[in-house]
């Protein structure tokens, strides 16, 4: 068997995950239509960051938020299978391997964010952190800058 990569697993499921762009998320949004944006990040991403009326599921956490009977549940997202969910994460690839997820799950009207946050902020849409407090895209945009350490980058080629 083949090892999978991060990558090759999201390439491997992307073609079965409709994306939108952030501005599509913004122009087709209609107050009473309004989809539930599911931010899947760790709590600690979602509370330096996320999208205003966001609910925040992990994706550890998904497959039991989306069933009743878990000490995880997540009721509002347990009854959102006929209403659009867009997962959202970071960079758009985690949100990818969530949307598959619960397309499997049952959800009929799921998409991905493409770009993610990164996205949503470089097209100059509000962020707002825990406290209710709307970001400045600058400190956004430090926050989302991946600084990854020597040793997390792998050996390297001879």
């Amino acid at each position: 068997m083949r090892r999978e990569t991060y990558k090759t697993m999201v390439a491997a499921v992307s073609t079965r995950v409709q994306e939108i762009m952030p501005w599509d998320l913004v122009n087709d949004a209609e107050p009473d239509t309004r989809p539930l944006l599911l931010d899947i990040r760790c709590p600690h991403e979602f509370s330096a960051a996320h999208i205003a009326d966001s609910i925040n599921v992990p994706r550890g956490l998904l497959e039991m938020a989306v069933d009743y009977g878990y000490e995880e549940t997540v009721p509002e997202l347990v009854e959102a299978r006929r209403r659009q969910v867009v997962v959202i994460c970071r960079s758009g690839y985690r949100s990818v391997l969530a949307a598959h997820t619960l397309q499997c799950m049952g959800y009929t009207d799921v998409v991905s964010l493409r770009t993610g946050l990164r996205g949503w902020n470089d097209y100059e849409q509000p962020l707002y952190d825990d406290a209710g407090t709307q970001l400045d895209p600058d400190i956004v945009d430090d926050m989302f800058s991946a600084l990854i350490p020597e040793e997390k980058l792998g050996p390297r080629a001879a």
